[in-house]
């Protein structure tokens, strides 16, 4: 382990989040944990980097830093996770609710392109954009008459289990050492610079901001504030009041400050202190104070120091990082820098970087979401734009839900409560727009959100009409308590879901020709099915998330014993909906009508119809083989490579069908440099988070599912990991697994619970019903499961 790494006991990792489990439902105690290899878990490169993409990312959850790793110049660029463009608004068209049933007609008769008119016109919001997620700044660094051609012996690096960035390397006989790391604890990035010997370091220091309404100025000799407004976006008038502060501690040397930067000179030792806040509160309170919380914060902060700060950072992220360790095997490249071995990953086979892939997956979840902060967006915490690509919005016909795939079965679901958080943000929100737009009950989410939680369909009417996105996270509601069991958390989410069914309880139509509920209006995102639109009634996947929300919605009233009369008109209305279809080519339908050889783009990244293959449980091989063939033969129409998401999508898929070398082959080009940015994060492109979720859910789908009370055992391992193991996976009904396999098969599996009860663990064509209870670990050996 590097030097600042502070390696811990089990018993100290995991004491910092002991709380948190137990109101999980895990007991900590049963927590896997151990000090992992330094190596296995590093992300490390030879050269500075030159391009954001190269950089490497901290965070808490709220705050986030990308550092390049120069030599004598160090850019550091800085997010804070409520800064975004524009306030509050509500965003529902005032036509929309007279012109409704206008559009749902053009539909039902065919005049699709009819439809999309008026659509655009009357049905989106006002405006059809929303607000974007925004840079706050670049903390710049910079050490007066460095020549970098001077300098040796350069390495960067980011220590996945310790959370810090090093840089280090040697000029005229000093090793000059830079730590980066950003606390959740004490809520600050912090930087430490060293030299070896006295008095090497000369450092001048200054904040800017991509912000057209920002100021730098001085505070007294060793500080600095950067303050500003945020803008208007979409004729949304900017309502946010931000600030960043920075402090520097040095040891020796003289600081002073001169317009607007910090001069330091002949120090040994400088600890670099920056907070960030906004005065955002909620979607509609704008009201906070920036310069209490970041001069609270830094206050606290110098008051400790760097090696507590460190220590204490480190110690909170190791309680959730150190939960699973990966072993999938090692290769000849392991011992590569990583930009390197992202090359050569699609000629060689590198089964310690998919591990290590799978291990920053876990990594990026911890540090871009965390009780307290928003969700994760399309780019995590991580952004060094005004004008991101999607707004780095919330887009949540695929890409927030995919961010959150790895959460539960990798043992994170603290992380979750951001998003749960955001569910019942915009149930407020979504409640005006299905009442003001719809005319109903509940509520409802299009395709986009942002931080003010507008809910109204945006950007335009093939891509944005789709009533779905609220529906498909309630799903997530529902995913967290199954794999906790906590009925007093369920009971908080239920009228959550009883709001989202009431919605479509609702507005859903009779289809004229087979009889059938459907949805009116709405699209199988974002795909053209080839008859002049988008637009379309019914298509596969919304009757799929809705099966999904009225059976979990339907069972949560059960398991709490409320709304009996409610939850048998769900099962009912369940029945009602249209059906799966297998069409003409043997693919699993995406459209009530067989349209699927006939679409703009038969190779299209989505795959929306495949929701019931995965996330969702509804098609099985086993349960349901006729429309898992349908759903294979769907994907090999589609292809096995597209953007970042939609590749790791097919490798969970692919995964579900029981095709582990199928899925690996995917993962490879996944890892490719096509997909995959020398820092790891993913190329949709550009730049997508939800691909490096998607892969590490699309790994662990390959190692273990679970659903109910079954849990199936290396469902889908690829040849190219035939010995290995993982521990610390979470299956449904708070177990814990961990699993070793040898020469492509099962050698042992160890299931702990907090919940006493029968569970059925399968492998291969092997299956055996354990009773466990807590405290008493089932051990389960070879493939034919012989319990030990």
């Amino acid at each position: 382990m590097t030097e600042t790494s502070f390696p811990l006991t089990r018993r100290q990792a995991i004491g910092g989040a002991s709380a948190a489990l137990t109101a999980l439902g895990i007991a900590p105690d049963l927590v896997w944990s151990a000090t992992p290899a330094a190596e296995a878990n590093q992300l490390w490169y030879q050269a500075p980097a030159k391009v954001w993409t190269e950089a490497l990312p901290v965070g808490n959850g709220r705050l986030g830093a990308m550092i390049f790793g120069g030599l004598g110049q160090e850019r550091i660029q800085l997010n804070e996770s409520t800064l975004w463009g524009g306030g509050p608004y509500q965003p529902v068209n005032p036509a929309a609710k007279e012109a409704l049933p206008r559009v749902r007609q053009l539909i039902f008769d065919g005049q699709y392109e009819e439809a999309e008119k008026l659509a655009e016109s009357d049905l989106l919001g006002t405006p059809k954009r929303q607000c974007a997620y925004q840079a706050l700044g670049n903390l710049l660094l910079d050490m007066p008459g460095f020549d970098d051609a001077q300098a040796t012996g350069y390495r960067r690096e980011l220590d996945l289990d310790a959370a810090i960035s090093t840089t280090r390397f040697t000029r005229n006989g000093t090793q000059y050492r830079r730590e980066v790391l950003a606390s959740h604890p004490d809520q600050v990035i912090a930087i430490r610079l060293t030299a070896e010997g006295p008095g090497r370091i000369d450092l001048d220091c200054g904040i800017t901001s991509p912000q057209k309404r920002a100021s730098v100025h001085a505070q007294g000799t060793d500080g600095l504030v950067l303050s500003g407004h945020n803008d208007d976006s979409n004729g949304i008038p900017g309502a946010l009041r931000f600030e960043a502060r920075l402090k520097a501690i040095t040891k020796g040397g003289k600081i002073a400050s001169a317009d607007g930067k910090l001069s330091i000179r002949g120090a040994s030792e400088v600890v670099l202190l920056v907070a960030m806040a906004t005065s955002y509160q909620r979607f509609d309170k704008v009201n906070g104070d920036p310069t209490a919380i970041t001069s609270a914060q830094i206050i606290k902060a110098a008051a400790r120091g760097f090696v507590p700060i460190a220590r204490d950072a480190s110690a909170d992220h190791q309680a959730l990082f150190r939960r699973v360790a990966v072993d999938f095997g090692t290769s000849p490249t392991a011992a590569q820098p990583t930009d390197a071995r992202i090359r050569s990953s699609e000629t060689s086979d590198d089964p310690a970087l998919a591990a290590l892939y799978f291990q920053y997956g876990r990594y990026l979840l911890i540090s871009s979401s965390r009780a307290g902060g928003q969700a994760a967006t399309l780019q995590g915490l991580w952004n060094d734009s005004t004008n991101p690509p999607w707004g780095s919005k919330y887009t949540i016909n695929i890409n927030t839900e995919m961010n959150y795939w790895p959460a539960e079965p990798t043992n994170l679901p603290e992380c979750v409560e951001p998003l749960v958080a955001l569910v019942r943000d915009i149930a407020i929100t979504g409640a005006v727009t299905a009442r003001k737009m719809y005319g109903a009950r509940g509520w409802v989410t299009h395709h986009n959100t942002d931080l003010w939680r507008a809910t109204a369909p945006i950007d335009g009417a093939k891509f944005g009409m789709w009533p779905m996105g609220g529906a498909w996270l309630c799903t997530h509601l529902w995913d967290h308590y199954d794999y906790g069991r906590d009925k007093a958390y369920l009971a908080s989410v239920y009228p959550l879901l009883k709001g989202a069914s009431e919605f479509f309880l609702d507005v859903l139509v009779k289809a004229p020709r087979s009889g059938f509920l459907v949805t009116n209006p709405s699209m199988s995102p974002e795909n053209n099915h080839g008859h002049g639109s988008s637009l379309c009634a019914g298509p596969a996947m919304d009757m799929e998330i809705l099966r999904d929300l009225f059976d979990q919605t339907a069972q949560a009233a059960s398991i709490l014993g409320l709304d009996g009369a409610f939850a048998g008109q769900l099962r009912e209305t369940r029945a009602k909906l249209a059906p799966s279809k297998i069409g003409k080519a043997g693919q699993l339908q995406e459209w009530q009508e067989d349209w699927d050889m006939d679409a703009g783009d038969i190779h299209h990244r989505h795959v929306s119809h495949l929701y019931a293959l995965f996330p969702s449980h509804q098609i099985d091989i086993h349960k349901t083989p006729e429309l898992a063939a349908a759903a294979a033969r769907s994907l090999e129409i589609r292809g096995d490579r597209a953007t970042g998401w939609a590749t790791a999508w097919r490798i969970n898929l692919w995964a579900r069908l029981g095709q582990g070398d199928h899925a690996h082959s995917i993962l490879r080009f996944l890892l490719g440099p096509e997909r995959t940015y020398p820092n790891m994060f993913d190329a949709h492109p550009p730049f997508q988070i939800d691909g490096n979720f998607g892969g590490a859910s699309g790994m662990t789908e390959m190692l273990m599912q679970s659903l109910g009370d079954e849990i199936r055992l290396l469902p889908a391992l690829p040849k190219a990991w035939p010995t290995g193991s993982i521990r610390g996976l979470r299956a449904r009904g708070c177990c814990l697994v961990d699993v070793n396999w040898r020469d492509g098969q099962l050698d042992s599996a160890t299931i702990r619970t907090t919940l006493p009860g029968r569970r059925r663990i399968v492998t291969g064509g092997a299956s055996i019903d354990i009773d466990i209870a807590p405290g008493r670990p089932a051990r389960l050996l070879g493939p034919a499961l012989r319990q030990a």
